[in-house]
């Protein structure tokens, strides 16, 4: 199994040994949720469920709780997961209310004839399903809106009301390293999508990819995360994939799925993601991100052509590799 927290820039050139702990400890939570999983005979749809609540339920991460803000100031969710085993796959794009964007995506697969549900009517969906709801101010988190307030700011917009119900703004902006209550400092975390992929017991793969978008974006944009085969996809006969970054140039080269197309040819999975992540994606300017990748024998595998990227793996019987940079 393997799990990713998002690929960057600046938040690898500003980190420091505290962050970094922090980043290391949520990621090797969220793998070890998937991992049990599949220790107890799971299937990999229910690890890759599993691992993306807990990093849906963690503010460090762009999903779920402490998803970006849309220029009007709200938090618009998108989610995607793929059964390799049946192609079946479920998303959802701009929610508000959904805890776990990632288990209305299942829901939307297993409990509907479509494939992608959006805004209002995924959100009616959910409420239907009595899958967790949350006001606003749940996914609302300090760091992610001074965030959002300083890009709003150098694009030459004003930045719009504070979400009802959520704490008084600080006396002074944010910078990084002050954080109010200590723990992980703040920085610009631009591509925190979240992801995982699995293979349980029984040979199957599966793929689940989860984010709270991009900070600023105009209101009802969609990136490629909850793209079957964007930034997400899943098949028995090739790969597991789940991608993070700017998600116009990955929806552009259907990434995920190219991904995959390189194996069937013959690749093996690193081979495959490298030749995406360092030749075909660098040919358009400004593609940057990452992605992990996992096929039906062998170990997971990453690649990306940023700084860092949050990333975690585990193979049956050997010790979790948590990396943060």
């Amino acid at each position: 199994m393997a799990v990713h927290g998002g690929a960057g820039e600046s938040e690898w050139e500003h980190m420091d040994a505290a962050t970094a702990l922090a980043y290391h400890q949520s990621l090797e939570q969220a793998l070890a949720a998937g991992t049990s999983v599949l220790d107890h005979g799971g299937t990999a749809m229910d690890a890759v469920e599993a691992s993306l609540k807990v990093l849906e339920d963690d503010p460090l991460f762009n999903a779920g709780r402490g998803s970006a803000f849309d220029a009007d100031g709200r938090n618009e969710m998108d989610a995607a997961i793929m059964d390799g085993r049946t192609l079946e796959a479920g998303s959802v794009a701009g929610i508000h209310f959904t805890r776990h964007p990632i288990s209305l995506a299942r829901a939307v697969m297993e409990h509907t004839p479509y494939v992608m549900m959006v805004g209002e009517g995924a959100d009616a969906f959910s409420r239907s399903q009595g899958l967790e709801q949350e006001p606003p101010s749940f996914f609302f988190t300090e760091m992610r809106w001074q965030e959002f307030a300083s890009i709003m700011r150098q694009s030459g917009r004003s930045v719009p009301p504070r979400p009802a119900g959520v704490p008084a703004a600080p006396q002074s902006s944010l910078t990084p390293g002050t954080v109010p209550g200590g723990g992980a400092h703040y920085f610009a975390h631009r591509f925190g999508t979240t992801g995982a992929v699995a293979r349980d017991r029984s040979g199957n793969i599966a793929a689940g990819t989860s984010t709270g978008g991009m900070q600023g974006k105009l209101p009802g944009r969609v990136g490629d995360s909850p793209i079957i085969g964007a930034g997400t996809y899943a098949s028995n006969s090739s790969c597991a994939v789940s991608g993070t970054g700017v998600g116009e140039y990955f929806i552009r080269l259907t990434l995920a799925r190219q991904v995959c197309t390189l194996v069937e040819q013959g690749s093996t999975a690193q081979a495959a993601a490298d030749r995406m992540f360092h030749v075909e994606l660098p040919k358009l300017k400004g593609g940057e991100g990452g992605v992990i990748v996992l096929t039906t024998h062998g170990a997971p595998v990453w690649s990306f052509n940023t700084l860092g990227m949050f990333r975690a793996r585990q193979v049956e019987g050997g010790a979790p590799q948590v990396e943060v940079k």
